[in-house]
């Protein structure tokens, strides 16, 4: 949206039609609100951004289809022009700088047909418009006739508004409205309209001394015949437009991030340098540079309550529902003797949004903060003047963060820049994601984090979303319970473009079906992309092949089971005693843990936590998930361990309350105690070419954790696919030789790089006979023979290496055999026993022999 600058925001309110309680629609289901579908229509409005036109804002729903909608404004209008002029200089008519306002009114409403009221001034209405009375589009009564309201009856209206302006008075002021749409209609029997008008009202000398060409717009615009009235692009080319249409240079709608135009094509300096580097008087508005969104969305941070204001300014009024009672009431429920409430009539009155508040609480934010320099990238926030108060709030909680409004202010201006740097500046888009994700700006963060580019629109465009396919049905039954407890989404546009949107990722990806829970996958890209059905089809496009590759399949059963299996080690893996719970009750993954990926949550959680939860699942790889899920397990710990199957099906059928930010914490947390190779899957997404665009920068990833494990070069001491049989039949993850050399932190010789002092991350452990290890083993490791290892009821046997290993309890364990079978039997074990991080080496010892780092114990003398 346009910045701000001189204009203010300002709100006024109407209500929606009522529906009856008791009605359903054709689907069985409740009628939707006429507030929702306001709601909904609205949305479309806030694209809309012209010199000329007042920009839509937001719009917010209140009790009893109470509707409050904040738009660009001004205190002064035209009618204040009028009053203060008795004729305006007709050059001063078309060069003056005009908005138009509550533009909108009509469409949202659907042509009216959502409210109890009518939509238009009497004395403005064109003909046609008032002879064809009140129409309900939605009433099959209606038929094919065309809507009387266009593009030529507000050409009508334009006339009206000129001869007002060149009149010096206000046409059928003094008249009961009912007789001000008789006379309108009887213009129909007259000639010259313009004459009769002004002979009416008295002004036919100020008339006839208008020069020809105006006169002739104003007949133009005031012809009574519909077919013979000119639209507006034939107005343009009239002769009264000819010394001022070179004055303005014709509008460009401003580029979009995702384009194949040049962002930069029309790009102006101001035409004084030297004003960007001189220091800003005290006066200098720099909020008023901000985007419209931008300031209102600060404006609510800072306490803004447009129900407060609207009450403040009398325009809310409470009545005492005593006051609301009818006089007569019969048995069967008809009511007499009720005023008619006329606060559900429209009042026109807009309230001015102060900002004394907002501006109160930034006046500590320096000039500089508005322009934060991108070059340096050590530094992760702009300075201000209460920059030590911003670095405090980093610490505090994401809730708190993304209400704290000069925050929020540095953060949206940051990822601003770095937006319109986008993708040159992908790695620092990626380095303050991983702070926090300013919830306004959310959609584009996550396209950028996704890798989204390229002309996204050209390519949406290409897909036809219209011809028939086997889906629809399918899709249509879905739509209706995907998080209908939202506005946005449960109005009839929400329905209409998760159909398009859906419907295109179909049709789009031939060798992949459509799955129940799909449209739960779409509904945070499409509610945060709602005006730009192209950039939440390509970050759905983006995130399904990273996070959830070949789900879709039509026989997707190999790929579910090999996840599954995988998250059940990851259990096994972070929280043995839960793991050894679960299995011995028979709770298995596949009973509840499906919808959980195959939504990635979305179908479990409410959007607001989904939002929190993918800010940072986008920054993980596509191993992270498993770590969600075991997070979620962890919380629910107690009540898991203390019940059985039966207990465990009902908890899971309605999820408790779960925190999400604990669980965002100890999600990261059990990420980075997971080596990479340990959540390889052979069914996940291939390699990525170098240079793919979902890479971060040019051909480099983001960092260690951002980056797939498949991603990595292939050699020979890289985890090599299992069968779905024996990764079942392995309760611990295996892990990658290259993982084990990493981890123990090894070097050529079979010498650790880490000093005397430092701890390593890992233990291995080595349960080959004495004789074999002596021949030769990892720096570091154990010898624990797995023949003397434990007892026989499935303790270890105490001797100086368990001590070493119970000394290690909770940080890695990888178990080394000549052979897997054995070195899975001993993982296992020790998992019974509840040591928790217990891995497998894949390729046991004989893949360490080549690499030259196995060491020999010297001699004894």
């Amino acid at each position: 949206m346009r910045p701000l600058r001189d204009a203010q925001l300002g709100a006024f309110t109407f209500f929606a039609s009522a529906l009856p309680h008791d009605v359903c629609g054709s689907n069985g289901l409740p009628l939707t609100p006429n507030s929702i579908k306001i709601l909904g229509r609205f949305q479309l409005l806030k694209t809309i951004s012209h010199p000329r036109l007042c920009q839509y804002v937001d719009i917010s729903r209140g009790k009893h289809e109470r509707l409050v909608v904040v738009t660009e404004h001004y205190e002064s209008s035209l009618n204040d022009f009028q009053k203060q002029v008795q004729t305006a200089d007709y050059h001063h008519v078309i060069d003056g700088k005009v908005k138009l306002a509550k533009f909108g009114l009509y469409y949202m409403t659907d042509h009216g047909a959502d409210v109890d009221f009518p939509i238009g001034y009497p004395s403005y209405l064109a003909p046609e418009v008032i002879a064809q009375g009140s129409v309900h589009p939605s009433d099959p009564s209606q038929g094919e006739n065309p809507l009387p309201s266009g593009p030529k009856t507000d050409v009508w209206s334009l006339g009206v508004l000129l001869f007002e302006l060149c009149a010096g008075r206000r046409l059928l002021q003094n008249i009961e409205i009912s007789e001000r749409l008789k006379f309108i209609i009887t213009l129909g029997c007259i000639d010259d309209i313009v004459t009769v008008l002004a002979e009416e009202h008295g002004c036919l000398d100020a008339i006839r001394e208008l020069p020809e060409n105006v006169l002739t717009l104003l007949r133009k615009c005031l012809t009574f015949l519909p077919s013979r009235r000119p639209t507006p692009a034939e107005l343009l080319v009239d002769p009264v437009f000819e010394g001022v249409s070179c004055l303005y240079a014709p509008f460009q709608q401003p580029v979009g991030l995702f384009s194949s135009s040049l962002r930069c094509a029309h790009l102006e300096l101001p035409e004084d340098i030297s004003q960007l580097c001189k220091g800003q008087n005290d006066d200098e508005e720099y909020l008023g540079e901000r985007a419209i969104d931008e300031v209102y969305h600060l404006w609510c941070l800072a306490g803004g309550d447009l129900e407060k204001e609207l009450t403040n300014k009398e325009i809310i009024q409470s009545k005492p529902p005593v006051c609301t009672l009818p006089n007569f009431l019969l048995e069967d429920g008809e009511s007499f003797g009720q005023g008619r409430d006329r606060s559900f009539l429209l009042d026109d009155t807009t309230v001015t949004l102060s900002l004394c508040q907002l501006k109160n609480r930034l006046k500590d934010v320096a000039g500089e903060a508005y322009y934060p320099l991108l070059e340096d990238e050590q530094s992760s926030l702009s300075q201000s003047n209460s920059s030590n108060e911003l670095s405090c709030t980093v610490t505090l909680p994401l809730i708190i963060r993304e209400r704290d409004t000069e925050y929020q202010l540095i953060r949206i201006i940051l990822f601003d820049r770095l937006l319109k740097a986008y993708p040159y500046k992908k790695n620092l888009v990626w380095k303050e994601a991983r702070v926090d994700i300013p919830p306004l700006i959310r959609g584009l963060a996550w396209a950028a984090l996704l890798g989204v580019e390229g002309d996204i629109q050209a390519k949406y465009d290409s897909i036809d979303k219209d011809t028939p396919i086997p889906t629809d049905r399918q899709i249509e039954v879905d739509i209706p319970r995907c998080h209908q407890y939202d506005e946005l989404l449960s109005s009839p546009q929400g329905h209409r473009k998760f159909r398009r949107v859906l419907k295109a990722w179909v049709v789009s990806h031939p060798d992949l079906v459509y799955w129940q829970g799909l449209d739960s996958l779409c509904a945070p890209f499409l509610w945060l992309n709602f005006n730009n059905e192209a950039l939440a089809y390509a970050c759905m496009s983006a995130f399904i092949p990273k996070y959830l590759y070949n789900f879709f399949l039509k026989d997707n059963s190999h790929v579910i089971q090999e996840y599954l299996t995988v998250f059940s080690q990851m259990i096994a893996f972070h929280d043995p005693e839960l793991s050894n719970h679960l299995n011995e009750i028979g709770f298995i993954p596949d009973l509840y843990a499906i919808p959980w990926f195959l939504t990635m949550f979305t179908h479990v959680f409410p959007l607001h936590k989904i939002f929190h939860l993918w800010d940072t699942l986008l920054l993980g790889n596509s191993s992270f998930p498993f770590c969600i899920g075991v997070a979620i397990l962890q919380q629910l710990r107690d009540r898991l361990l203390a019940n059985g199957f039966n207990e465990c099906i009902l908890l899971f059928s309605d999820l408790p309350e779960i925190d999400i930010e604990r669980c965002v914490r100890e999600s990261i947390n059990l990420f980075c105690w997971t080596p990479k190779s340990a959540t390889y899957r052979q069914h996940a997404q291939p390699p990525k070419a170098q240079g793919d665009s979902s890479t971060n920068g040019f051909g480099k990833a983001a960092n260690y954790y951002s980056s797939d494990y498949q991603d990595m070069p292939k050699t020979d001491l890289s985890r090599e696919p299992l069968a779905l049989s024996d990764l079942k039949a392995e309760v611990s993850p295996r892990i990658s030789a290259e993982d084990l050399i990493d981890l123990c932190e090894l070097s050529v010789g079979g010498q650790t790089k880490r000093s005397k002092a430092s701890k390593p991350k890992i233990l291995a452990v080595d349960i080959r006979s004495i004789e074999d290890f002596g021949r030769g083993h990892i720096s570091g490791s154990i010898s624990i023979p797995y023949s003397t290892a434990f007892s026989p009821d499935g303790e270890l046997v105490q001797c100086p290496a368990t001590g070493t290993l119970q000394s290690f309890r909770g940080r890695v364990i990888v178990v080394i055999s000549h052979a897997m079978k054995s070195a899975a039997m001993f993982a296992t074990h020790l998992v019974k026993v509840n040591y928790p991080r217990v891995t497998t080496l894949d390729g046991g010892i004989n893949k360490m022999k080549p690499t030259g780092l196995l060491t020999v114990p010297s001699p004894q003398i």
